[in-house]
């Protein structure tokens, strides 16, 4: 018989990851900025969370260096798209390559090694996954309630305009874009530290990519999000259980599961755009537009 407690705490588990990139992505287009390293950060923060964890036994320290490993790489991005003004799409394209290039060189000594185990929080829940937890409504609130927030928006809606008004627009873009590094960071490790208790080359595994499409299919709300996050973690889980269950189902099928899922939702979300209104939801005007100072 299922256990409905453990199979959704296996849900939140497989959802936190996921959750703490979308969340960064998300500040990162609420911004206009569109990154599409995720998936380069998340795993450089797998393998800076795995070895500092592994180095000094403590997991909560291979947290604090993933954020700043994550936080660093976007950095790359940032100064390539705010000051040379490179592409972002592009840009964030080589910094995915960048990133499973860089972990695959330098994650050869860990394979193998078994992680520091985390200590249970409330509930039996590891803290991170209540730290995932609360960062939706602190995501939320700074957005829709701090005058930070509400600066932030600004410059994603339309950063001519912000400028105008005298609001440092790359600097609240760069600012963005490495709290977005430092929450793939985070989610990266969470995999390698939490999930998968070791080093394996590409172990993300396209988390990063769900992440992006999560963003969209939240139309860029916090809560959005973690109902996108959830979502994919069920289905994870459900892959998980029918490969337990030994169902006659082609493990590649049961591979393809959250793709074809990403797939999916944003091909609604296409056609909601084309059909439906547009309102709070929409993209932020300014998404994906280099921002040129002097004009």
């Amino acid at each position: 018989m299922i256990d409905p407690i453990a199979v959704f705490v296996l849900l939140l588990g497989a959802a936190t990851p996921i959750l703490f990139a979308a969340l960064g992505e998300l500040v990162v287009e609420r911004a206009g900025v569109l990154n599409l390293g995720v998936e380069g950060m998340m795993i450089g923060g797998a393998l800076a969370g795995f070895a500092s964890a592994h180095a000094t036994g403590s997991p909560a320290l291979g947290f604090v260096a993933a954020a700043i490993a994550g936080a660093a790489l976007s950095m790359i991005f940032a100064a390539l798209t705010q000051f040379l003004l490179s592409n972002q799409v592009a840009t964030g394209l080589a910094l995915t390559l960048f990133g499973l290039g860089l972990t695959a060189m330098f994650g050869k000594p860990f394979e193998g090694v078994k992680a520091p185990s985390m200590m249970a929080g409330p509930f039996g829940l590891n803290l991170m996954i209540w730290l995932g937890l609360l960062a939706v409504p602190a995501v939320w609130w700074f957005l829709m309630r701090s005058r930070a927030g509400l600066i932030l928006r600004a410059v994603g809606e339309n950063h001519d305009a912000a400028h105008g008004l005298g609001y440092p627009v790359r600097k609240v873009r760069i600012a963005a874009i490495a709290f977005g590094g430092a929450m793939a960071g985070l989610g990266g490790a969470y995999i390698s530290i939490a999930t998968v208790l070791q080093w394996t080359e590409g172990m993300t595994a396209g988390a990063g990519w769900i992440a992006l499409a999560i963003v969209v299919f939240a139309q860029w709300n916090p809560w959005g999000v973690l109902a996108g996050a959830w979502l994919f973690g069920g289905v994870t889980v459900l892959q998980l259980r029918l490969q337990a269950a030994g169902v006659a189902v082609p493990v590649q099928l049961l591979s393809m599961a959250p793709y074809l899922a990403t797939i999916i939702v944003l091909v609604a979300i296409s056609a909601r755009q084309k059909f439906g209104r547009s309102g709070a939801g929409s993209t932020p005007g300014s998404l994906g537009q280099p921002f040129h100072a002097l004009r």
